[in-house]
């Protein structure tokens, strides 16, 4: 099953891991030309491919991918946009589930990552230092005593590792104390990001909490402060919905999933909006059913419905969307 087919209604819905790694005097991505990028994006392929992980791995290669199919990645938190939008000359490697996946002349020569439902951020750090640690027997990274692992942006430096949970925070959004808890954050070393990560907004009330020092700090240290921090909003977030007016909430959850059950047109933010009151209301034990809210959320976004349907207008986006939607939710009901 892929990462967002097994991902609960819980506040911490997956952990992210992800290192990004340069050859040792090799010029990084930005400053290759085309041939050059491509001979050693293909060396590291054939490294990556031959270094006998555990798991099976499969080698796209990026030029060969229409754009709905490359953004439909984005939208499934396999590759960064602009790894979807600079597709010449680079490749990506993936598991069969997803959870792993390599991309292969972004920003750095390799980004390795793993994302895993829930909180798994031990599992994903150590999955993926699993398969580094096997690339680096066939290739030398670039790796200096005092700043660690080299990478094109300084602030990636040491560790050359971001971690992430993505969290579903609406009463901690509508309360207003998620400012003063970003702000917080900020001070050791943690940052909000949205929903696609440095640059991007929140959609449905998802946040990703991430580290930002590599530098000065283990890889293991920087993943347990940010399961701490993580698991202790998770726990303030669960704590608001015993100050919320029952009857108010119920209705609230009733009237969203009156919309997603029968609503003829769903745009990408109407779906989003009510599938995060339906998350509260399932938390909530408002909602019966079962339901894996991460599924509707990315196979309904605008280019994952133009890879399964082909190029279709905005407006014939939003009527497959409202159909898939009243699909999956037929059986959701409110408990009495």
């Amino acid at each position: 099953m892929l990462w967002y087919e097994q991902s609960s209604v819980g506040n911490i819905v997956s952990s992210r891991v992800r290192l990004a790694r340069n050859l040792k005097s090799v010029p990084f991505p930005s400053k290759l030309d085309l041939k050059r990028l491509r001979e050693v994006n293909t060396k590291i392929c054939d490294a990556v491919m031959g270094c006998g992980f555990r798991q099976k791995l499969r080698l796209v290669d990026m030029e060969t991918l229409g754009e709905p199919e490359a953004f439909a990645m984005v939208e499934r938190h396999i590759i960064s946009p602009k790894f979807a939008m600079c597709r010449e000359g680079r490749f990506l490697i993936i598991s069969d589930d997803e959870s792993i996946s390599i991309m292969i002349g972004e920003e750095d020569h390799l980004r390795f990552q793993v994302i895993l439902p829930g909180q798994r951020l031990k599992e994903a750090l150590e999955l993926c230092d699993e398969l580094e640690t096997l690339v680096s027997k066939r290739l030398e990274f670039a790796f200096d005593e005092r700043l660690g692992y080299l990478t094109e942006c300084p602030t990636n430096l040491g560790t050359g590792m971001r971690a992430s949970v993505m969290l579903h925070l609406p009463l901690l959004e509508r309360s207003g104390e998620l400012k003063s808890l970003s702000d917080a954050a900020s001070k050791i070393g943690l940052t909000f990001r949205g929903f696609y990560g440095e640059g991007s907004e929140s959609k449905a009330s998802l946040y990703q909490l991430s580290n930002q020092i590599t530098l000065g700090v283990s890889e293991s240290t920087a993943i347990e402060n940010l399961k701490n921090i993580a698991m202790q909003i998770s726990e303030r977030e669960q704590g608001l919905t015993d100050t919320i007016d029952s009857m108010q909430l119920y209705d609230t959850v009733c009237r969203s999933l009156g919309v997603l059950k029968y609503a003829g047109l769903l745009t990408t933010k109407e779906m989003m909006r009510h599938l995060s009151v339906l998350m509260l209301g399932i938390r909530a034990k408002i909602v019966s059913g079962n339901l894996r809210p991460m599924e509707i959320f990315i196979t309904q976004q605008p280019a994952m419905i133009k890879r399964i349907h082909g190029d279709c207008t905005p407006d014939e986006r939003d009527i497959l969307r409202a159909k898939a939607v009243r699909r999956v939710l037929r059986s959701i009901e409110p408990l009495d």
